[in-house]
């Protein structure tokens, strides 16, 4: 392992592996309950992660924040690999209740805590800047692509309406929306909207991670080991393969290619849990491919970034 990568693994991975633990272990102990972490999730989405995107994209260079191409990749790219994986789930799972589980679980990463904390530990505030407009659109697609999976083989239905009003809502799309013009006309915030809003920032990452690792459930796995390992083969193997050879194709170098690559290969999205409960699918499958993806993404993450960094890719 070149010098380069054991300090990706030390200074990257580490801290993330680290605060997840740390939240598991905080929970078994007591000193956090669910409370807090429900509690602590909802001030995450609402108030805390705004503010992270909001200062980092409206401080950042506006060239290097909206990258066209990094972003039509991706949403191109994602599209066609749901595509993909949707028919191969179609086909090789049996149970219905789980085709759109696993197929969700294949594709939808955690891209909002564990992929943007690789990215700002990786390449500083430029990189979370130019990560955070990635997800901002593609967590769009993420959630339209969820809801119409899970709609098409589950008995319970959401409206993709109502869906694409709460993405209109959605605290992250706003800040990100916000930001870009304070981006692009290199406005400067107020000393004091900077400060506070520093503070917020400041506080994201840790506490998304610990409330993450709290949230992961390994006493009640299924037992559809099948299922579990087709989702997460697809979600810490191939799609991140599927993407990044995409991007090295369009032209993606250096740091837009490593954030596809961090991006992606983040585990499946916790977000993913509360939709199939809420459409009554087989939840414990889905939970269970958040764990499994999340233990594995880690070493697969070193193993990846080791390779194109021999390669000189990133």
């Amino acid at each position: 392992m070149q010098s380069s990568t054991l300090h990706f693994a030390v200074t990257v991975i580490g801290p993330v592996l680290m605060l997840l633990l740390m939240g598991n272990i905080l929970l078994r102990v007591r000193l956090i309950n669910h409370e807090f972490v429900a509690t602590a999730s909802k001030l995450v989405f609402t108030v805390a992660l705004p503010a992270l995107l909001f200062i980092s994209i409206s401080q950042a260079d506006f060239s290097q924040a909206a990258n066209p191409l990094l972003i039509i990749t991706g949403l191109i790219g994602t599209f066609g690999y749901f595509v993909l994986l949707m028919l191969v789930s179609h086909y090789l799972v049996k149970k219905r209740d789980a085709k759109g589980v696993v197929t969700q679980g294949g594709f939808r990463a955690n891209m909002g805590i564990i992929g943007l904390a690789y990215c700002a530990q990786t390449y500083g505030n430029a990189g979370l800047a130019a990560a955070s407009v990635y997800l901002g659109l593609v967590t769009i697609l993420f959630n339209v692509l969820s809801v119409f999976v899970l709609n098409f083989y589950q008995d319970g239905k959401r409206s993709l309406t109502s869906q694409l009003t709460s993405i209109a809502k959605n605290p992250l799309i706003i800040a990100i929306l916000l930001a870009l013009p304070f981006s692009y006309f290199n406005w400067t915030l107020p000393a004091i909207v900077s400060a506070t809003g520093g503070y917020f920032a400041q506080l994201t990452l840790p506490l998304a991670l610990l409330c993450t690792g709290a949230s992961l459930q390994f006493r009640s796995f299924s037992a559809d080991w099948f299922n579990i390992g087709l989702s997460s083969v697809s979600k810490c193997v191939v799609y991140p393969a599927v993407m990044v050879g995409l991007a090295y194709m369009a032209g993606l170098r250096g740091m837009p290619l490593g954030i596809v690559l961090l991006m992606t290969i983040a585990p499946t999205a916790a977000a993913s849990y509360v939709m199939v409960r809420t459409l009554g699918g087989d939840h414990r499958l889905a939970a269970s491919i958040i764990a499994v993806t999340t233990l594995l993404s880690l070493p697969f993450t070193i193993l990846a970034f080791d390779w194109l960094s021999a390669l000189r890719l990133l």
